[in-house]
């Protein structure tokens, strides 16, 4: 994506299924802290802002600590982290000599030593990246069965309803934040369980005996039925309880992705399935989806069931996911992506009159890379048919039959990503300069005033780098015409649900539609579409206002408004910007349909109320967030 944003999160979860002296006889003492670190090494492409590790010791005798936490938002956080739960392994190595590999001695003296980790990788999509921000999060008792780990992938749209909620509750909230307001909601439901528990067996038998009791028949899926019933969003939420369970639960339109896999030995949780299948090395098949409106509930004894907690709705994974923010190794995904580009062939012929003898493709790196290879095989598709076409007909025309069997299209790579760039400098003029030169390319590969130019990139948000590096860049190495492709659908609306794309004045398709309502004479529909807003106010109960915006305009007159705004001054060569279809996107991605920036369709009542009040606080110039 040329256009950086901060997106998503990631979770993991690793739960030893047999006793720890087996896993330290078998693998050594670090078994579990290597594959968690793998774990969530694989998945850094979900968050670098900030890491959290927490790890349980089960059955540890009272005096012990049997929690550990550790959060980082230092620089390489993961490496920091890992790195300081290595060198407890290695002080307790060198002070504990052979008892070391007792699992007993371990697990009282040596911090991380527990069956049951939890982890999560951060991207702050809003507000300072403070180590206060930082999953997991943990609600502390003296009750063991009271305690809480918790991190997440999530965003709710609903804070401000479920603050109040607590409120009522008679709890006394510390923020208005919906990382507090999920904990909270989730802690009072299991105090409330623990309770109910506890006042079941009062003055029959020892409160010891009821402690033990309580553990046993605590229902998790109870606690997520009550504690979730408001969230409005999409989430994986992660927990672990101090007594040893834990679940996973997640969202009822499936927006944001959870898997796991179990064996004898382990039950793991990850947002990505190459992680899973990386640290295990398991059949791709062998890993689940957790369902949406289901939670994967892990017993303290190992044992794992699947539990619908709230009703599944309509299924809207999160398309963005496939186009761009999980890894490309996924076999799946790869070849969604492929097809993504593949399907963009008619659209890049029109756009260079199917002129490919003088056509040169290339892609903007680095995550665009597998959809280029998609296009270059519709292309190389596209050639195959033609030659069919032309030998049989025996009309070569001016070409050979040799040339016409030996022609390939002719691939560059032209766009390199610098350095990142770092300045003083604070005048924007100055530092549009410098920015600029962000990105190099390779020069003297293109045929001046005769070659075209065809640029893929995975989507564009705000077009900001194109204008001002990467059109800069390419028109400087003379082509006849620059054509610069999008694998994914005209950005036109805001995300809630984890992404960092919350302004509706950063969207060029928006903008777009803004020079259009200007050119034509119709800003008058910006005024109808606020009062429309401006009406709807806080209700949970509210259309999309802001779809009536671009409903006068097709699809390609947006883009092509969409080409004039980023052309630079001066820039000589001819420009086309050129966009996937949101039809061919369901087709390369028929399992997840989550397409709410593309066309407004929101998953959740909370999404239509936070893209109308993003277009209300557009029109009042309100920096705020929407949710």
């Amino acid at each position: 994506m040329s256009d950086p944003i901060k997106h998503e999160c990631g979770i993991a979860l690793l739960r030893l299924r047999k006793p720890l002296q087996f896993y330290i006889d078998k693998y050594g003492p670090t078994y579990a802290a290597k594959k968690m670190f793998l774990l969530m090494q694989k998945q850094h492409n979900r968050g670098q802002d900030g890491v959290g590790v927490a790890s349980i010791k089960l059955d540890l005798a009272p005096g012990y600590r049997y929690i550990s936490r550790y959060r980082s938002i230092e620089e390489k956080p993961l490496e920091k982290i890992f790195a300081k739960i290595n060198s407890k392994y290695e002080m307790a190595k060198r002070t504990g000599g052979e008892h070391f590999y007792n699992a007993e001695w371990l697990k009282e003296n040596n911090a991380f030593t527990g069956e049951l980790w939890l982890g999560h990788l951060r991207y702050g999509t809003h507000g300072k990246n403070s180590i206060e921000n930082c999953h997991p999060f943990l609600r502390q008792n003296n009750w063991r069965s009271r305690n809480l780990v918790m991190a997440g992938n999530f965003n709710m749209t609903n804070v401000d309803e479920l603050f109040d909620i607590l409120v009522e509750l008679g709890q006394h909230p510390k923020q208005r934040v919906d990382t507090v307001t999920v904990m909270e909601k989730v802690g009072h439901f299991l105090d409330e369980e623990n309770q109910r528990i506890y006042d079941k067996y009062k003055g029959q038998i020892p409160n010891q005996e009821i402690t033990e009791l309580i553990e046993s028949e605590l229902d998790l899926k109870q606690i997520l039925e009550k504690s979730c019933r408001d969230f409005d969003g999409g989430y994986s939420i992660a927990g672990l309880l101090g007594y040893g369970a834990a679940f996973v639960a997640r969202d009822p339109a499936g927006i944001r992705p959870a898997y796991h896999y179990m064996d004898d030995e382990v039950v793991i949780v990850a947002s990505e399935k190459q992680a899973i299948k990386t640290v295990t090395d398991c059949d791709y098949k062998e890993i689940e989806e957790i369902a949406p409106g289901h939670a994967l509930i892990i017993e303290k004894n190992g044992e794992c069931r699947h539990e619908q907690f709230t009703e599944p709705t309509e299924r809207r994974s999160c398309s963005f996911e496939r186009i761009y923010f999980s890894r490309g190794t996924d076999p799946d995904i790869y070849a969604e992506r492929k097809k993504l580009g593949n399907q963009l062939v008619p659209q890049v012929l029109r756009a260079i009159n199917s002129d490919l003898r003088h056509t040169v493709f290339s892609f903007i790196p680095n995550t665009a890379e597998t959809s280029f290879l998609g296009l270059m095989d519709g292309i190389e598709g596209y050639l195959v048919n033609l030659r069919k076409e032309i030998l049989l007909e025996g009309k070569p025309g001016k070409f050979t039959s040799e040339e016409i069997l030996s022609f390939s299209p002719r691939v560059e790579k032209l766009v390199i990503k610098d350095a990142k760039l770092r300045t003083f400098i604070t005048k924007d003029d100055e530092r549009d300069e410098l920015v600029s030169h962000i990105y190099d390319t390779t020069y003297e590969v293109i045929n001046k005033g005769i070659d075209n130019l065809v640029v893929i990139d995975d989507s564009i948000v705000r077009g900001t780098t194109l204008e001002k590096s990467i059109l800069t860049l390419l028109d400087r190495l003379e082509p006849k015409k620059i054509v610069i492709i999008s694998s994914a659908p005209q950005i036109r609306f805001p995300d809630c649900y984890g992404i960092d794309m919350s302004k509706m004045k950063d969207f060029l398709a928006f903008r777009a539609v803004l020079a259009l309502l200007k050119d034509e004479g119709n800003e008058g529909l910006l005024d109808t579409v606020f009062d429309k807003c401006l009406a709807a106010g806080s209700s949970m109960v509210q259309e999309n206002y802001v779809k009536e915006l671009y409903a006068p305009y097709t699809y390609d007159e947006v883009s092509k408004k969409i080409t004039e705004i980023v052309r630079p001054k001066g820039m000589k060569a001819e420009l086309e910007v050129v966009y996937q279809t949101v039809d061919d996107l369901h087709k390369a991605c028929p399992d997840h349909l989550g397409d709410w920036y593309f066309t407004g369709n929101y998953p959740t009542p909370g999404g239509n109320r936070v893209v109308n009040r993003a277009f209300v606080n557009f029109m009042k110039g309100s920096e705020v967030r929407a949710y």
